[in-house]
């Protein structure tokens, strides 16, 4: 991760240096000309499998109705690690793709790096309307009001739960745990040791995204100030705060009495063990709910669907994930820029929106996506994409809800993840996260210098 890190630093710093000998093309949105003549987009991004299938549809049908004027060429780049060490290679040979798909995680670099043009350009110079977006969605890629990217393919954390365990083990299967005291009396009836129908009650990957959300869904910050999303960066992580210390807690006590598993950080682990009708109870992405019910059919038992579970009720809730669009200015014109555009314009489109939610499972981040004949009959046959919906339109917009925007938030979420695994090990919750915290000080500070004007 330190070699990795201090290469991304490399990246960054040489960054002005290209876009000043000029391969930068004019960043400001709005001054293609109607005459600059057949454009083509070059989009990199990470869907494969079922997504990018219906991805590949949406750009055929895009490419069709613009046909001799626009053609989206895209091209699969590997997860989304890859891709992104891609498009840092990518500026330093100078071909960068006109269009970026991005993880959450990688926001904040891509927002320093000085090779885009922030979407905010595009929407102020179109009058686009931005009404229409989920609020909670776009607002994880706004720093200070303003937005950097397209959010396109959005998630976020629910729980799972094995409705036919749930009715052998004399629970509720209609009722889902909603607080972590509650996942843990369901998780102790569950369980093998305590003679009920699964090995384990509950298991979770070992996922720094988890910590996340835990913090943001009571309300507490993961970095300091305001979770990096003034107009001050962030300088400082906090997740050794009481939110994360009381999960791990939490957690660890469940491992050590046997109702919860530990299968390590290997999500697809996790994810099989609950599939495969081991674990009653477990902690997933809603871009899974499909795969996850398809499998349990084949088990042969039906999957519930619950809130993120938080240690007392309130009203915050967790972050959204996935990814969002990003348009290169960095040896693209303007004009090119203009029809990566308009293609963003095209996929934000409410039936757009629609197909790729039934398509794939990820949100709409169209609100009027949810009110098309598509959308609704599709939440009628399968209501437990419904409490994804609801979980995320309950959900007040805060800077802890945004989630922290950070330089080096791929590094803390794997500190988070080293953090755990010693909890898991015998070390104190608080001791161990403060030790992470502490190491990552260094890290916050030198890349922030590194993108200092």
């Amino acid at each position: 991760m330190k070699k990795g890190f201090k290469a991304a630093l490399a990246v960054v710093a040489t960054l002005g240096t290209l876009i000043s000998t000029g391969c930068g093309s004019a960043s400001a949105a709005g001054t293609a000309t109607k005459d600059a003549g057949p454009q083509t987009v070059t989009f990199w991004h990470s869907m494969s499998g079922t997504n990018g299938q219906v991805l590949d549809k949406l750009i055929a049908q895009f490419n069709k109705t613009n046909k001799d004027k626009i053609t989206v060429k895209a091209l699969y780049q590997g997860q989304y690690d890859d891709a992104i060490t891609k498009y840092k290679s990518a500026v330093q040979s100078k071909s960068t793709p006109t269009l970026m798909q991005v993880y959450d995680v990688g926001s904040r670099f891509m927002m320093d790096s000085g090779t885009i043009t922030p979407m905010q350009n595009f929407i102020d110079a179109d009058k686009y309307d931005v009404s229409d977006l989920q609020p909670n969605v776009a607002g994880y890629y706004k720093v200070d009001g303003k937005l950097y990217s397209m959010p396109f393919n959005s998630s976020m954390p629910v729980l799972y739960y094995n409705k036919s365990m749930f009715k052998a083990a004399g629970l509720d299967p209609d009722k889902a745990p909603t607080t972590l005291d509650e996942v843990k009396a369901d998780a102790e009836k569950l369980s093998q040791k305590n003679g009920g129908p699964a090995q384990y009650g509950f298991n979770a990957a070992v996922y720094g995204w988890f910590v996340e959300q835990e913090i943001a869904a009571n309300g507490q910050l993961y970095c300091s100030p305001q979770n990096g999303r003034s107009s001050k960066r962030a300088d400082n992580f906090t997740f050794n705060n009481s939110s994360a210390t009381t999960f791990l807690t939490w957690w660890k006590g469940m491992v050590d009495s046997g109702i919860s598993g530990n299968t390590g950080t290997d999500t697809d682990n996790a994810d099989s063990a609950f599939e495969s009708g081991k674990v009653g109870i477990t902690l997933e992405s809603t871009a899974d709910l499909s795969g996850i019910m398809g499998a349990a059919k084949t088990k042969g038992f039906e999957v519930g669907v619950g809130n993120y579970p938080k240690i007392k009720k309130n009203n915050s809730g967790p972050i959204i994930g996935g990814a969002s669009l990003w348009i290169s200015k960095l040896g693209h014109s303007s004009a090119q820029q203009e029809a990566a555009w308009k293609f963003i314009k095209f996929l934000s489109e409410p039936e757009n929106q629609a197909a790729w939610h039934t398509g794939t499972g990820y949100f709409p981040t169209s609100k009027k996506a949810l009110n098309t004949e598509t959308d609704k009959a599709w939440r009628k046959q399968y209501p437990q994409f419904d409490v994804a919906v609801k979980q995320l339109e309950s959900t007040k917009l805060t800077a802890a809800t945004q989630g922290c925007s950070a330089g080096v938030m791929p590094q803390a979420r794997k500190a988070v993840e080293d953090g755990i695994e010693k909890v898991f090990a015998g070390a104190d919750a608080k001791s161990a996260l403060t030790a992470e915290v502490k190491g990552l000080q260094s890290d916050i500070q030198d890349y922030n210098s590194s993108v200092q004007n």
